[in-house]
């Protein structure tokens, strides 16, 4: 099940790119918005406004699209081979989903006319209990269906994964052997797929219930909820199911519900970028969604973080100084530009669970002083170009500042924390190993360039026939092996890997930062020949 769940998170990391990219184009498009950045003259030209015009129709195009973005991405991500035929099969069973719930609803009376505001006021309801009938449905994609935002497109990615690994190879009688493999598997999901919308009919509006409920929960905690949200989300780390958890309030009401533009909107990020979308943005509901978003991260990510490399750098025995100057620098650079934080963070959170507590602590009070001190900057990266973009190009009503000044004292704080914390107890970060203590597989280790990475990534992996799978995320290769015993560790550690979580004797994640798809590419090429 853990297995299961890692390999969910890393699935759903592929629209959030895409929407992350969007947002990045909405950033833009409001700074040139900005008379007091750009002067009236630009903000007001026409060639601005159709340009700006355009962003933000596409923008809420793909907006509109992502719980079928995320039906696609689930069953690519979780089909085992021909991961074309599964994304092919989504798509024809989200919208065979969503149309028989459509026609069970009208069945039973319930159409766009039916559940709008202004026939629910007529009928007696008042506006407030109106809005939150009428919320409770949508037109998706043309069809009439329950607002189940990506948790339908999940579920529909889901069944079509189990659909397309379970009968993509299936032979059939010579008779009927032009549908075998392949072309059975949209025909098996034409069959079963209205049997999971019968079911999903008459169980999601519990479930939407309990989801509402929850995420009413966390809006009642205040600031201790996104203290708890930041402390959860970098304790998960090692494990990988921080992806579900971002997912999960970036897209879903856990994270909030908001009505922008007379459209209700549910999930932090998209009611980030739907106010940014807006023309004219409420400040208050943006400051609403972002307290789950980058403003929490950035104190850590900038600044905390890139301090603690250079604690681990001081730290490092003289003669190795040399040698970890480079991969500490590089670690910091990206976390500091682009917030992927985890090559620093799989360099200490193992051996030491002190500064692994420590760590999280203080994501989550970073969380927890955006929060109150009202910053409003959003999107989901990270890193000093999110900052740029979405916090200090916008204008002080984000309080930027407030993130510089809190990550000036964090940088501080990291640096003689882990600089006390690793001469204290002897915590054996990058640089403070001795030769002996490195030379138990050592003659193995191999200068690998990046012709030959694949193969010596394979070679430590136990060869070919010792790899089943081969995935990866946005820092990590994650494997799925006969065998993680026989890994050769120091090996990888050649290859650039920066750290190596066996999860199980079949299950093995290794950490490689920015250079993960070239190692993920290199090593399924080493494979094929």
């Amino acid at each position: 099940m853990r297995t299961g769940i890692q390999k969910l998170g890393k699935t759903l990391m592929g629209p959030l790119s895409i929407i992350v990219a969007s947002g990045l184009l909405l950033g833009i498009v409001s700074i040139l918005q900005n008379p007091d950045l750009v002067g009236k003259g630009i903000a007001n030209a026409v060639i601005i406004q159709n340009f700006i015009g355009g962003v933000r129709a596409v923008v809420s195009m793909m907006f509109g699209l992502l719980p079928i973005l995320f039906a696609i991405s689930v069953a690519t991500g979780m089909a085992k081979e021909d991961k074309e035929i599964a994304g092919f099969a989504a798509v024809i069973a989200f919208i065979i989903f969503h149309v028989v719930i459509g026609y069970l609803l009208n069945l039973k009376g319930i159409n766009a006319e039916t559940t709008s505001v202004d026939y629910l006021m007529q009928e007696g309801l008042t506006q407030i209990k109106a809005f939150e009938v009428s919320n409770a449905y949508e037109t998706m994609l043309g069809v009439f269906t329950y607002r189940m935002g990506v948790f339908g497109g999940i579920l529909v990615g889901l069944w079509t994964a189990y659909i397309h690994n379970k009968y993509h190879t299936k032979q059939l009688p010579t008779a009927f052997s032009f549908f075998s493999g392949n072309r059975f598997v949209p025909i098996m999901i034409i069959v079963t797929i209205p049997f999971i919308s019968i079911v999903s009919y008459f169980i999601w509006p519990y479930f939407n219930t309990a989801i509402n409920a929850l995420g009413g929960l966390i809006s009642k905690a205040g600031a201790i909820g996104t203290f708890l949200y930041g402390f959860s989300e970098r304790l998960l780390i090692p494990t990988g199911l921080h992806h579900v958890l971002n997912q999960l309030i970036r897209f879903t009401p856990i994270g909030g519900t908001a009505v922008v533009d007379g459209e209700t909107v549910s999930g932090a990020l998209s009611i980030f970028n739907a106010e940014l979308a807006s023309s004219n943005p409420d400040i208050d509901t943006l400051r609403m969604a972002t307290r789950f978003l980058t403003q929490g991260t950035h104190a850590f990510m900038v600044f905390g973080l890139p301090a603690a490399c250079y604690a681990m750098y001081k730290t490092s025995y003289l003669e190795n100084k040399p040698k970890v100057k480079g991969l500490l620098l590089a670690s910091a650079l990206t976390a500091f530009a682009t917030g992927i934080t985890e090559p620093i963070e799989f360099s200490f959170i193992f051996i030491s669970p002190i500064l692994w507590i420590f760590h999280a602590f203080m994501a989550g009070l970073s969380f927890f002083l955006m929060d109150i001190m009202n910053v409003a900057v959003g999107n989901a990266g990270g890193g000093m170009i999110d900052l740029t973009i979405f916090g200090i190009l916008q204008g002080t009503y984000t309080k930027w500042y407030l993130i510089v000044l809190v990550g000036l004292v964090y940088a501080v704080v990291y640096y003689y924390v882990f600089k006390f914390v690793i001469l204290k107890f002897n915590v054996k970060t990058p640089g403070r190993t001795t030769d002996s203590e490195e030379s138990g597989e050592a003659a193995d280790t191999v200068e690998s360039s990046s012709d030959e990475l694949g193969a010596v990534i394979l070679k430590a992996l136990g060869g070919k026939e010792n790899v089943l799978e081969i995935d990866n995320c946005i820092s990590r290769l994650r494997l799925v092996l006969n065998d993680t015993s026989v890994v050769n560790n120091t090996l990888l550690k050649s290859t650039g890997s920066m750290g190596i979580v066996k999860i199980d004797e079949n299950n093995l994640q290794v950490v490689y930062g920015p250079k993960v798809e070239q190692a993920a590419r290199s090593l399924k090429q080493e494979v094929k020949k």
